[in-house]
């Protein structure tokens, strides 16, 4: 008796021989990365704030909810794709920016970029980020630009301009970021900058070499004001950082395109409550006025499936991609991605669901 092969929607999901056969899921790759790098950038990637309760949270909110699988659907295969801000996505799966990418691997978010590129994800770069922009634009993918907004106006719009004449087609203003979190993994190893790894963004827009661009500052006192000011520049504004109806509704109110539910992966404010948990009562409130997208604890095609049933647009990893660039860069990258889709895929044939517009919230058990 042969066994039925899966779906596989797109070319990228099959299996690489140049990949460790042992890493069989994300947590293997978080295992290898961590066993690979120095304890500053191990530290810096995987903790979170104080007690670092909201990062455990931000996974065991998933691990709370099940699913009511349909039967007899009829699923042969399943349609991946989704529209986000008028772009067809083949998946409703998007890459979140993470800071400092070279750390990891010295092609850092190039790296990261040309996976994503190859798969037709977008990519969020951070504005601290390690690799420039411009170079991360020849990747030719579809790409997005987080932005914290620099305290000196013309760096601030310097930076900006810069994002748009490369082709990056939003903003993802971050606004959970009002000081850094307090990281006490950080401190306990003596956490800095690996030598050699930069900021290079913000010393262009900002004029200053490159050593001395971790001494910039940024805004600390943003307000819906500078969401009207950045929509002006002419780019979707994604507002990331939303926890509460009340600030989705502002947000929208002031000019945002998306909203990005997030606690900023357990890095800010520690008793944060999750993403997945505020989800609902924001999507209630939003009810469909803009796209709902959400990050934090992904580590599952399941996980992506329950977000999706819980109202969100699309799903965002972070984490995970650094695991797969440090263990082996663009190719390790891409395998992760590969690893999430194909859950993914699963995850929805297995529910019953042609298409992601069938995972609606009736997939999801009342049992917590």
């Amino acid at each position: 008796m042969s066994l039925p092969k899966p779906n596989v929607p797109m070319a990228g999901f099959q299996p690489d021989p140049t990949q460790d056969a042992s890493l069989v899921c994300l947590a293997d790759y978080e295992q290898a990365a961590l066993a690979k790098l120095p304890p500053g950038p191990a530290a810096y990637y995987g903790g979170g704030a104080n007690d670092e309760r909201s990062l455990r949270e931000n996974l065991a909110a998933f691990r709370r909810r099940w699913l009511l699988p349909r039967a007899m659907r009829g699923v042969a295969a399943v349609d991946l794709s989704t529209t986000v801000l008028g772009r067809k996505w083949p998946a409703p799966l998007f890459i979140c920016p993470t800071a400092l990418q070279r750390m990891a691997h010295p092609d850092g978010e190039l790296a990261t970029a040309r996976a994503a590129a190859k798969r037709g994800l977008t990519f969020t770069l951070s504005t601290s980020a390690s690799t420039d922009l411009a170079e991360v634009a020849t990747a030719q993918g579809p790409r997005w630009y987080q932005v914290y907004l620099l305290a000196d106006e013309g760096a601030r719009r310097a930076m900006l301009e810069r994002a748009i004449a490369h082709g990056y087609e939003a903003f993802v203003l971050t606004v959970d970021l009002q000081r850094l979190g307090r990281r006490e993994r950080d401190i306990r190893v003596g956490f800095a900058i690996t030598p050699g790894v930069y900021l290079p963004n913000i010393a262009a827009a900002a004029g200053v070499p490159l050593p001395d661009a971790p001494n910039v500052p940024f805004m600390s006192a943003l307000t819906w004001k500078d969401v009207e000011w950045l929509a002006k520049l002419g780019l979707p504004v994604i507002v990331k950082g939303i926890l509460r109806a009340d600030d989705a509704q502002a947000a929208i109110d002031h000019g945002a395109a998306a909203i990005e539910v997030s606690n900023h992966g357990g890095r800010q404010l520690d008793g944060a409550i999750s993403a997945l948990e505020a989800l609902p009562a924001i999507a209630d409130a939003v009810k469909g006025r803009v796209p709902l997208l959400l990050d934090g604890g992904v580590r599952r095609g399941t996980d992506v499936l329950i977000a999706l049933c819980a109202g969100a647009t699309a799903i965002g990893i972070g984490r995970p991609v650094l695991w797969g660039l440090t263990v082996n860069g663009e190719a390790g990258v891409g395998r992760v991605l590969d690893l999430l889709l194909t859950e993914l895929d699963y995850a929805l044939a297995l529910s019953g669901c042609a298409n992601v517009a069938e995972a609606t919230a009736d997939l999801l058990s009342a049992q917590r």
